[in-house]
């Protein structure tokens, strides 16, 4: 059972996660082909198949998790969504300057701890203030 205040954190939670993600994915769409350039430059595989569903899984997620629609699943896939753009995005071991590098780094271990986030997420579920929490049975007992 989740109290009100509980409910109220974790869609405080939710929008804060989702501010990320939502403007990761409309900066993606308005800026498309250098983001291609830039997973191209990073050596992703299948960059026709990963650039329109990195943009997919951040504007999508971003909406998701304000309104808290299917959070456990989309937790675990956020987290590991954002562990790998950590790994193949932020790869601070392959970097030679130490400004640069020491700017990947941060970036790299942010990744790591919003994943925490996602992790805690798909633990909380979305709360009360969700559709999820809408569509949750409700029991006799006060709740």
């Amino acid at each position: 059972m989740t109290r009100p205040v509980d409910s109220g954190v974790i869609f405080i939670a939710r929008l804060a996660l989702a501010v990320l993600f939502l403007w990761g994915g409309v900066m993606k769409l308005l800026g498309y082909a250098g983001f291609v350039g830039y997973l191209n430059s990073k050596g992703v595989p299948f960059v026709q198949i990963a650039a329109p569903l990195a943009t997919a899984v951040e504007g999508l997620g971003g909406l998701l998790l304000v309104v808290g629609f299917k959070i456990r699943p989309l937790a675990l896939l956020l987290a590991v969504y954002t562990v790998a753009t950590a790994v193949l995005g932020h790869d601070f071991w392959n970097v030679t300057d130490p400004v640069v590098q020491h700017d990947m780094v941060i970036h790299f271990w942010k990744n790591i701890g919003i994943a925490g986030g996602f992790l805690l997420l798909f633990v909380t579920g979305a709360g009360g203030i969700s559709i999820d929490g809408a569509r949750a049975p409700r029991s006799g007992l006060g709740r």
